[in-house]
């Protein structure tokens, strides 16, 4: 028998021109918790604790560049959970060679924005209760005392 197709193929989204030559930002290189050998490029005092692409590109979109997620993974990362999956793309000059934001004009002011920013997130000065306290919590003060 035939296989048959349901319909057309979906399209991927058209990428913006010059998209190849946009920097990429991995979360490993502004990663406190990683060595340099392991793949971080800042050094530990300006780099953070454990970052997530979300929060890079959360950061990032508030500078003005065009930024855009993809799902990569970075050679140098020894976990394969899809935690560490994941790369930044980010356009630093326009096509005709203009830098876009005078205040990140190389990777690394880039990296340097990213890893001062990311600790200022609500994400990370308001942490959510853990299921835990929430249920300790729940317990106090509920049902009647038994006699």
């Amino acid at each position: 028998m035939a296989a048959t197709f349901a319909g057309p193929r979906p399209v991927p989204h058209k990428l913006p021109d010059g998209f190849d030559k946009w920097v990429c930002l991995y979360p490993a290189y502004i990663n406190k918790d990683k060595t340099r050998a392991e793949g971080r490029r800042l050094p530990k005092g300006k780099a953070v604790s454990a970052p997530t692409i979300k929060e890079m590109i959360d950061v990032l979109s508030t500078s003005g560049l065009q930024v855009i997620g993809e799902r990569k993974m970075y050679c140098r990362e020894k976990s394969k959970e899809a935690p560490y999956w994941g790369r930044v793309r980010v356009q630093l000059k326009n096509p005709d060679g203009q830098v876009i934001n005078s205040k990140l004009q190389t990777r690394e002011d880039l990296m340097v924005f990213t890893a001062e920013r990311i600790p200022q997130l609500k994400s990370r000065t308001n942490p959510k209760h853990t299921q835990e306290t929430q249920q300790q919590q729940g317990k106090q003060g509920k049902g009647k005392k038994k006699k």
